[in-house]
């Protein structure tokens, strides 16, 4: 019996051993388990996204991008196609079986007879165009400048994303800086205010000073609340064209850009090497010259569809029959027939067009039409690319002269704030010129950080008219 019992608890304490650890495997697999998922979670509260970090996500998250990316990929697929049909032979089989009722062609004698019969026929064929007019070459040609206009689609409208992504951005980080700001004049106006009515109390200030104080704080908190409004509009916004989730939080780092503005600037910049090197390279030109080489292809299939194409082809077959229920009658074995019954055959064939209602003319009138509106689009958007080049150039510099009036503009208009506070702590200005002092203060800081901004953007867009991708910009 103690045997027994003894036998029981080492049972029992290897179960429970056994079974802590198992429930340690699975706690240590779920930690690491929701570790890698955690590491893939969108954002943490230690975490800050930077403007590339946003454009990336934004790009990986884009219904057009991936618009973009099916259709290069149906591109890379027609040009697999093309190479196929013309280095290679369609080939097809096929096997067939049934049984025939009524009068029919007896195979071993060639006459008719109303005898029951059943039929198993084999077969293979395969053909090839030796010449179709180079349809096929040209066919090849189309394919491979599809799959290259599908790359400069798919990097257009990565840049149209980034973009999109980098204005929205810099909404966020303008209305989040002017909230702030707002927000130190809501606690500057507050201590005046407090300061005007102790003076009220001693006889050195009048009750219309007060109120004109209050004004000022009513005014502040109201601008306060307008600008902390349209910065959680502005998030919003981004949020929707980064396609992020709008109930997860997206932390952003709100010193990039004064990092971004402490690089060093480029001074004025000539637009005439730009526009060049656009012109040469940006992909609307390169999907537009892409759409000219496709019409010239389909100009020169067009014509060539006058002249004969040339086809070989070539087959194997058999066959087996017999007469079920005829009596007396045995068939030939299955093997036997085979192999006597098969048959191959090699045919060249040559179709020459000669009447088709015209119908080749008017294609050949129609490509051309299409050539020429091809090379009038390519035209166009040449001039209008050196255009927008050209006044990216100019809004780049004039935002560069304007950033620099702006900032120079805010020091001068801090350091006469500061001593406006001075003047007014002793009673050397009224409220109403104290009131002026601060909102010039204001308007100049905000005038600051949106002349910054401004030219942050400017200088990346005419980056990436010089070969910098907007990724690729740090």
């Amino acid at each position: 019996m103690i045997k027994v019992v003894k036998t029981k608890k080492r049972f029992l304490l290897r179960f429970l051993a056994i079974s802590f650890l198992t429930l340690r495997a699975c706690v240590v697999y779920a930690h690491d388990v929701y570790g890698v998922i955690a590491n893939f979670s969108m954002n943490t509260d230690s975490s800050k996204m930077s403007l590339v970090e946003c454009m990336e996500y934004a790009v990986a998250h884009s219904s057009n991008m991936k618009i973009s990316n099916a259709d290069l990929s149906d591109a890379v697929v027609e040009r697999r196609n093309a190479i196929l049909s013309t280095f290679t032979p369609s080939i097809s089989a096929s096997i067939y079986g049934y049984y025939n009722w009524g009068r029919s062609v007896d195979p071993e004698t060639n006459t008719y007879s109303n005898i029951k019969s059943f039929h198993n026929g084999y077969s293979i064929s395969a053909g090839i165009n030796l010449f179709d007019g180079f349809q096929a070459v040209n066919n090849i040609s189309i394919a491979k400048t599809s799959v290259l206009m599908g790359i400069n689609r798919q990097q257009q409208t990565e840049d149209e994303v980034c973009l999109a992504t980098m204005e929205a951005w810099s909404n966020v980080m303008y209305y989040n800086q002017l909230s702030r700001i707002l927000l130190d004049q809501v606690v500057v106006a507050e201590t005046a205010l407090a300061k005007t009515k102790k003076e009220e109390e001693l006889g050195r200030k009048s009750y219309a000073d007060v109120v004109q104080m209050e004004a000022e704080l009513s005014d502040k908190k109201f601008q306060s609340l307008q600008a902390t409004g349209k910065a959680e509009d502005a998030l919003l916004t981004l949020k929707s064209v980064m396609l992020w989730p709008i109930d997860e939080p997206l932390l952003l780092d709100e010193e990039e850009p004064s990092r971004l503005l402490s690089q060093d600037i480029q001074l004025d910049l000539s637009g005439n090497d730009i526009v060049e090197y656009a012109v040469e390279h940006n992909p609307q030109v390169a999907i537009a010259e892409g759409y000219i080489k496709i019409a010239k292809k389909n100009l020169s299939i067009a014509r060539w569809s006058l002249a004969p194409s040339i086809i070989l082809s070539g087959g194997w077959s058999t066959s087996y029959f017999t007469y079920p229920g005829r009596s007396g009658y045995s068939p030939a074995p299955f093997r036997e027939q085979f192999k006597n019954n098969r048959g191959e055959y090699l045919q060249l064939s040559i179709s020459i067009p000669i009447y088709n209602r015209l119908q080749s003319q008017s294609s050949i009138k129609k490509r051309k039409h299409s050539l020429e509106k091809a090379v009038a689009e390519r035209d166009q958007k040449m001039m209008e690319l050196a255009a927008e080049v050209k006044r990216a150039v100019q809004d780049r510099n004039n935002s560069l002269s304007s950033m620099n009036l702006a900032v120079k503009r805010a020091q001068v208009q801090q350091e006469a704030f500061r001593l406006n506070v001075k003047k007014f702590e002793q009673g050397m200005i009224s409220s109403l010129e104290y009131q002026t002092a601060i909102n010039n203060n204001l308007q100049a800081q905000a005038d600051k950080l949106q002349a910054q901004l401004l030219f942050m953007i400017k200088d990346k867009v005419l980056k990436y008219y010089m070969g910098q991708s907007y990724l690729s910009q740090k």
